[in-house]
């Protein structure tokens, strides 16, 4: 690259970074002005009109293309953490950002393995074969022959993660304001901790082979192996999957076996290491995973993983068996567990309202649709009354673990929607938590996180 090139780049990287704090500056002033008419509006009895303001901060919003979007698609599935309309404004913009040119490509590369980077591979391609919120894929040859898929973060994306989360604080203290039936400070809280994490790539890498030893035995998932020499804390390389997407499979009209045998095994594919090792993937975006010709899961992006203390994993299932058995008591000691601080038989009564919800596939033995009692519309109706009723006894602090647990429960069961499959969703389950025992999940944890290079983390 020549001297007039390092300038050019450089002075495209100035100007893309000046423009990000430009948008920024107008988010801050948009949500500040936002929240302002919304308290005088509570203040003097006005009526509120969501649709309007999430108009104004979806625009203010629309340059931003970061890791938000990401945030947007996880407060979606959780019962009103924002109203409606703010979150279905937020899902509407674009994830990627825009894409980064073949001369600062090689900078950046430079940046990460050294000045001699390309002879690392035998092949790299010039354009990006992919794009996500915080980085964009380009695929490459080693020289033992081996495809290679390396991700390469965007500049400033810490910069860009840190105002993301400004205004995520922004949004939670618009919606405090008038409406107090969630405390948002946990599920802030981890949202900020997760996205944090995922700026790591070395962790993802690490994350990546927790998967490969957790789903080793399930012959229908596949992980990619990270190639760690070629692994920075901003460039992830790891092998190469081949497979189709979820859509185009959908669009090939395919049997209902197919469907359902793939409804199975994503099924095995998330719960598989949650029930055996307290660890869950909490982003089931059709993005994340592709499907082979022979129907098993390729998973693709492994930065939002969360790893859970044993009794937290013990609770979910106890909350199933309450449930299940009508046990009033054994839900309180769920709930309990789960960290809900001294819930009152009110507020338990609520909880089970969503709960029902979530847990309904499963407490039905026999072969069903995930659409009797899971459908969109009924969802909606369900997050509606729970929201009205969490209300009226005063409100809720949901833990912080209750965030990707319920975002993997709530994205899975859209996707078992779209494949209209119908499966015993009761044994499936059963057969998968069958003798569970605590103390076993946790020397599995224990040995699994040693292996990798990975600790529990301190919430």
């Amino acid at each position: 690259m020549s001297n007039d090139d390092e300038d050019f780049t450089a002075q495209n990287e100035s100007n893309r970074f000046g423009g990000r704090v430009r948008r920024y500056a107008k988010v801050g002033a948009s949500a500040g002005k936002l929240a302002a008419r919304l308290a005088t509006g509570k203040m003097f009895g006005g009526d509120i009109d969501h649709s309007k303001y999430a108009a104004e901060l979806t625009s203010a919003l629309g340059g931003l293309k970061g890791p938000l979007m990401k945030v947007a698609q996880i407060l979606s599935t959780i019962p009103d953490a924002l109203p409606k309309e703010y979150t279905q404004a937020l899902a509407t913009l674009q994830a990627d950002a825009p894409s980064m040119g073949w001369l600062f490509v090689k900078r950046r590369m430079r940046t990460e393995l050294g000045a001699g980077w390309q002879e690392k591979f035998t092949d790299f391609s010039r354009d990006a074969v992919a794009a996500a919120s915080l980085g964009q894929v380009h695929r490459a040859t080693l020289d033992d022959g081996r495809t290679v898929a390396c991700k390469l973060q965007y500049p400033d994306m810490s910069a860009t993660v840190e105002a993301d989360l400004k205004q995520l604080r922004a949004a939670f203290a618009i919606y405090r304001r008038y409406d107090s039936a969630i405390d948002a400070e946990n599920i802030q809280l981890e949202l900020t901790a997760r996205l944090r994490e995922e700026l790591d790539y070395e962790r993802e890498a690490r994350n990546m082979l927790l998967y490969r030893h957790m789903l080793a035995d399930e012959d229908c998932v596949h992980v990619p192996e990270p190639v760690m020499d070629l692994t920075t804390k901003r460039l992830l390389t790891m092998t190469w999957q081949t497979g189709q997407k979820f859509q185009k499979f959908l669009d090939s009209d395919p049997s209902q076996e197919a469907r359902n045998q793939v409804a199975l095994k994503m099924f095995r594919a998330w719960y598989v290491p949650f029930y055996r090792y307290g660890v869950i993937h909490g982003d089931p975006h059709l993005g994340n995973y592709s499907l082979r010709d022979d129907l098993s899961v390729n998973l693709l992006d492994f930065g939002c993983i969360r790893i859970f203390p044993p009794a937290f994993v013990n609770a979910v299932i106890t909350l199933y068996e309450a449930l299940r058995d009508k046990d009033e008591e054994k839900a309180v000691h769920a709930y309990q567990s789960w960290g809900f601080d001294n819930p009152s038989r009110e507020l338990i009564d609520v909880l089970n309202i969503w709960a029902g919800f979530v847990y309904g596939p499963i407490l039905d033995d026999r072969e069903r649709r995930m659409d009797e009692t899971n459908s969109v519309a009924y969802g909606a109706e369900v997050a509606g009354r729970v929201h009205r009723e969490l209300r009226r006894v005063g409100g809720v602090k949901p833990p912080r673990e209750f965030v990707l647990v319920d975002r993997a429960a709530v994205g899975l069961g859209a996707v078992f929607l779209r494949l209209d499959a119908h499966l015993n969703w009761y044994q499936i389950f059963n057969d998968l938590v069958g003798n569970f025992d605590a103390d076993i999940l946790a020397r599995n944890q224990d040995a699994a996180l040693s292996k990798v290079g990975l600790d529990r983390p301190e919430n």
